[in-house]
């Protein structure tokens, strides 16, 4: 029954929400919330939608908690070809939230139409993004399909392979999104094996041999660093059928990159920003609240400078052309402000973290 993927429930539920205001969760045939814009519900058990998969009818809720898992809202079916595929939730009043939960029922039954059209009709560009979607979702609905557009596009189905994510920033006034694709396009036809896609609204996805990423990196580098307004995220190697791995680390390297002078980041190559990436933004900004939210962005810029230096007093002030005696006195200023002395280890790890953190919200 999974033929709405777990990314793209995500996109109908955050979709909806952007309309309504009131929490969406997708619910799949086994009674779970495969996807929530409550971050907190997604992988948990709810009997409404489980029930109104037994009986395909819609459910209405009036008190919370009053089946397990449920909180009051409606609970719509989503079918087709006459096959109960899944359960739209919306949480509020009925009364007020009905609408909007047929809304997302619609928006669903769309899209999973969308994805049905009939793949003889489809463009060489439409062909190399339905495969590449496919793959990166894990969600490999017709594998003889795939079959033959990984021979069209002569990928070797035995090799480990590479997600490559590009994400480009469409305001700045150099680059906008078709001279970035343009330029995309002939970068990518010089990797053999290659396949590329635009993804809405800002991103490109590749998908290489983890052989010829260890042959053309440099050439990576190159390309991101000397197109102004582009950054790129390559994930870790993977076999071909487990890429949603891999586009998942390339995320990670791509968010790496905020609040930073560069423009690649490999999977590989990371440490701390592993643990960083995996942060939710509501984590980080309660994170920051605890730690340095009390300090001023002078505070801040010093902490930086001062681990860069690996905590070195004389380093410091070299780099910020202060007196030994007024460095420390900041240093006490900032303990004092925060609770937390830049010159003790473990509080010193906290503060590193938490300038860490900061850069992604400059």
């Amino acid at each position: 029954m999974n033929i709405i993927s777990k990314k793209t429930a995500q996109q109908i539920v955050d979709t909806v929400k952007d309309v309504c205001g009131y929490n969406i969760n997708f619910i799949n045939e086994n009674g779970m919330i495969l996807a929530s814009t409550d971050a907190s519900r997604i992988g948990t058990y709810h009997e409404g939608g489980k029930q109104v998969i037994k009986t395909g009818i819609p459910l209405e809720v009036y008190e919370d908690n009053s089946l397990s898992g449920t909180q009051k809202g409606v609970n719509i079916p989503v079918s087709h070809n006459g096959v109960l595929t899944a359960v739209i939730g919306i949480s509020g009043e009925p009364d007020q939230v009905r609408t909007y939960a047929y809304l997302a029922e619609r928006i669903t039954r769309l899209l999973i139409r969308e994805q049905e059209v009939n793949a003889a009709s489809r463009t060489l560009t439409e062909k190399k993004a339905y495969l590449i979607q496919t793959l990166v979702d894990g969600n490999l609905e017709n594998p003889d399909y795939i079959h033959d557009l990984l021979k069209e596009f002569h990928i070797n189905t035995k090799t480990s392979k590479r997600v490559i994510l590009i994400r480009v920033y469409s305001h700045d006034e150099h680059l906008n999104i078709s001279m970035a694709e343009a330029k995309i396009h002939r970068f990518f036809n010089q990797i053999p094996d290659s396949v590329f896609c635009f993804q809405f609204p800002n991103e490109f996805i590749g998908i290489i041999d983890d052989a010829s990423f260890e042959t053309h990196r440099n050439k990576l580098e190159t390309f991101a660093s000397s197109n102004q307004g582009i950054t790129l995220g390559v994930g870790r190697p993977d076999t071909l059928y487990q890429l949603d791995a891999s586009l998942n680390t390339a995320q990670i390297a791509i968010e790496s990159l905020k609040g930073t002078d560069s423009s690649f980041a490999l999977f590989d190559d990371l440490t701390l920003e592993i643990i960083l990436g995996q942060f939710d933004p509501a984590s980080k900004k309660e994170f920051l609240k605890k730690t340095i939210s009390q300090l001023s962005p002078e505070d801040i810029s010093l902490l930086q400078v001062y681990f860069e230096e690996s905590q070195s007093l004389s380093h410091t002030c070299e780099k910020l052309f202060l007196h030994k005696n007024t460095l420390q006195y900041k240093l006490d200023r900032i303990y004092r402000i925060s609770g937390f002395n830049p010159r003790n280890f473990k509080d010193a790890v906290i503060l590193y973290l938490a300038t860490k953190l900061y850069k992604c919200y400059e």
